[in-house]
Parts: structure tokens; sequence; C-alpha cells
């Protein structure tokens, strides 16, 4: 008895002295049946801790063999499984010479709350929230079927963070769960705390400028990749759920695409695949022109472009370039400040900004507009990281344009070909359906046909749907 005795003191100890200086840790004696309850506050439901805690424990009738003899009650020997389990947000129950966790994890989270970052005109308008089990329980909603299958994971040898991956039975490529289930278990990182970090260790090339994996924070959009066939991955404490494998031209798609009719829903994918030529290309055709390429001006706009270049004093390079950073400052500008009054400087800034240069003489009214209409264009594209990437690649193709004109212009979009051409996931092309060409999948990808026709696309008639 005293050997017991001592065991279990030594494990309460060990426990203590694992947890030592955590001021918001719980420490509970429970003189009637000498029991002890360690637990953090903050992560445990007070109700669980309440019902099955305190009260079947602080009754001198109770029979505890009885009641942690149950399978809610887990048996845990090593301090280390109970330091690991109450910091989880378990219940460490510690009896005679045996310790015990039960999960009451419940840690205060936000509710759900319309998405600010992918807003949309028609549709569903809830967001994922920082909770994993809350994200889990938006996509079970919109898929209630059996063959949605879940695998977890613990990553992050500090933060323990669990993840989720997510996949539909018949209609993803087990080969790519494997793959993808492979790459987490080989992470070998201390933190994680989000998303977007994740996919950037997850990511296949290390220094490819666009993003290889979809984030997105609108669970009907993630439940749709579902049933495309794709994988999805929760991460607990981010709000950003990713999907893959995924391809160049998803990037260019949006949720509200199939709540819109299908013409309109067409139209407007096209528009953003101009967007994305007018965003690279406008000011760096307009600096190639100017600096090289007179002949090709119309007669009539090349007189009002010399009258308006008449007093500037930069190149037409250096002029770009400077309205281009001008450009970006105001759009971080307005990122970063308040909701209520970043918009305003970002619309005030730019309008008084660009008058005053004008009026100095600083720059042309006419390339004024061609920084303001790359500038729209790159905000129709509706992924942020893809829309970020095409606008780190304009300032290149600016810089090619004012070296070598419009050879330069082309040298650069052959390089952006190249670097798509060159990516791939799960031996999947990054350019898919585009090349290799899968004509049937451009009804779905590049626009978006009548719902009728791509019910029929979305029938499983394969493991891999992407073949």
């Amino acid at each position: 008895m005293n050997g017991d005795l001592k065991s279990e003191t030594s494990l309460l100890e060990q426990t203590l002295q694992l947890l030592c200086d955590c001021s918001d840790l719980s420490h509970l004696h429970l003189p009637l049946q000498q029991i002890d309850i360690i637990f953090f506050g903050h992560l445990v439901s007070s109700e669980a801790l309440r019902k099955d805690a305190l009260e079947p424990f602080n009754d001198k009738n109770a029979d505890m063999v009885a009641i942690l003899s149950q399978s809610s009650y887990i048996h845990k020997p090593q301090a280390s499984e109970l330091v690991t389990g109450i910091l989880a947000g378990n219940i460490a129950i510690y009896y005679k010479n045996r310790a015990y966790l039960y999960n009451a994890y419940a840690p205060e989270s936000r509710s759900i709350q319309n998405s600010e970052t992918e807003s949309v005109i028609n549709g569903p308008m809830d967001s994922f929230t920082e909770s994993l089990s809350t994200n889990l329980s938006l996509i079970r909603r919109r898929i209630k079927d059996s063959r949605l299958k879940v695998i977890s994971f613990t990553i992050g040898k500090r933060t323990g963070t669990t993840m989720n991956l997510l996949y539909l039975e018949e209609l993803a490529d087990p080969l790519h769960v494997q793959q993808l289930s492979q790459m987490i278990e080989n992470l070998d990182i201390q933190t994680i705390y989000d998303t977007n970090t994740l996919v950037q260790y997850l990511s296949p090339d290390k220094f490819a400028i666009f993003p290889q994996f979809l984030t997105s924070v609108r669970p009907d959009h993630m439940a749709d990749k579902l049933t495309s066939g794709k994988i999805v991955g929760l991460l607990d404490g981010s709000q950003v759920a990713f999907s893959a494998p995924t391809s160049f031209v998803e990037f260019f798609s949006s949720p509200d695409d199939y709540y819109l009719p299908w013409a309109v829903a067409s139209a407007v994918r096209i528009l953003r695949f101009i967007a994305l030529f007018i965003t690279l290309c406008f000011t760096a055709l307009y600096v190639s022109l100017v600096t090289y390429h007179y002949e090709m001006i119309p007669p009539s706009l090349l007189l009002n472009l010399m009258e308006s270049r008449n007093k500037v004093p930069f190149s037409p390079l250096v002029e770009a370039m400077v309205m281009e950073m001008t450009i970006e400052l105001l759009r971080e500008a307005g990122a970063r400040l308040p909701t209520k009054i970043g918009p305003t400087i970002g619309t005030v800034g730019g309008i008084v900004i660009g008058q005053a240069a004008v009026q100095a003489g600083i720059t042309s009214n006419i390339l004024i507009i061609s920084v303001a209409i790359s500038a729209i264009a790159s905000f129709v594209i509706p992924n942020y990281n893809m829309s970020s990437s095409i606008r780190l690649l304009r300032f290149g193709i600016i810089i090619m344009a004012g070296l070598l004109g419009n050879f330069g212009l082309v040298c650069g979009l052959c390089f952006i070909m190249v670097q798509l051409s060159g990516l791939n996931m799960f031996g999947l092309s990054y350019l898919y359906p585009i090349a290799p060409s899968k004509p049937s999948r451009w009804l779905e990808l590049i626009i978006r046909a009548p719902i009728q026709i791509l019910t029929k696309l979305k029938k499983p008639t394969t493991n891999n749907p992407n073949k």
C-alpha cells in the first residue's frame, strides 16, 4: 500500500513539476475520495468540469472504481502523457496509484461571421472560424455523406497543433491522399499557427512565385472542392482552409460563380482572365511603346502623349516604377489602417497624389490612367495570394519592357509560362486542363457551363477525377 501511495505521489509530483510556474494551472484536492484534479480552466468546459469531475468525485458514497472504468476516462501511466493531455484541454484525475484523462476541451471562440476577405453577392455568407470543430461542422453540415473521411494529425513540436485532412472516399485519388498524408507526417517543425504558413512547408517547389495550394475561408467553396475530388485541410487556430491538388485556372473561380446564371458567370470568368493580361501588360506596354516603339502609337494619340510627357524629367521606366510603387504603398496602407478609414485613405490619397504629380510635371496623365487600370484589373482576381503574385511579376515585366521594349515584354511573359509549366503536384500539371488539354474540364474551370452539364461532369467514373 505504501508503495502504491508513493507511486501515486510520485506521478502527481512529476506532473506538477513539469507544469511548474504555470499560474493559470488549476489544482483541486477532493478530500472525501482523496482525489486530485489538474486542468487549465480556460481550456476546459466549466459545465463538463462540474458534472463529470467535481460532482461525481465529491460524493463520499460514489464507487470510484466503477466511475473511472468508464470509457470516457482514459488511463495514462506516464507523466509526460498526462501533461500532453492537460495542455490539449483534458482534465487529469489522480486516484490512488493511477491517473486518468477526461476530455473536456472547450476553449472560448468567436461565433460564425460573414467573410470579410472573400465577399460574395449571392450565396451563403458564413465563413470558417479559428475553431477546428466548428469548421469541421460547417463542412459536415453541407456534405452529409458517410464517405467523407477525416484524417487527424498533430504538427508542431512546441505548438502541438491539430490538423484534419478531409476527402470523399470514392472521388479523391487514394494515392494523392497517401502522398499528402506522408508529407504532413514528415514535417519537422517547431511551431505552426496558420494554414498560410503550413502550405508553404507543403509546397513541392519552395521557390515558386505562384501559390501551389488554393486557400479559402468559405466552407461552401471547400465543400465544392471536396465534391470535385480534391483534398481539403483544416488547421486548428486558423480560419483558412486549403485544397489540393490545384491548378492555375482554379484561382480565377469565385464561390458565387455557381449562384449566378451560367452566361453571367462565364462572362465574369472570361473577364477575370482578360484582367490578368491587363494587370501584367498594360503599364509594361506603355513603357515599351513610349521608350522604343513610337511608330506603333496612333498619330492622334501620339500628339497627346508628347504633350503630357513634355515636362516629365524621368524616363518612362523610372516614371512607371515610381507610380506603381506609390499604388502599392496606398494599397498596403489601406489594408493596414482601420476598416472605416482604410478605403477613404486609399481613394483620397490616389486622387490627390495623382493629380498633384501631373500638375508638378513628375508624371504624365496617360501613365496615371495606365497604372490605375492595371491596379483595378488586379482587384478582379478573386484569390488574394494569386493577385499578390501577379502584382509582383508586373514589376519584373515593366523592367524588362523598359530595357528591351516589346521583346522584353514577350520575354517576361515567356518566363511566366515557363514557371507555370514547371509546377506540378502529385504528377498533375499546374496548367491543367489547358496543358495537358482536357476540353471537357474547360466547361467547369475556364467557363461555367449550365448546372445540369456540370452535374454530369462531376459523376465519379474513376478513382482520379482529374484524369
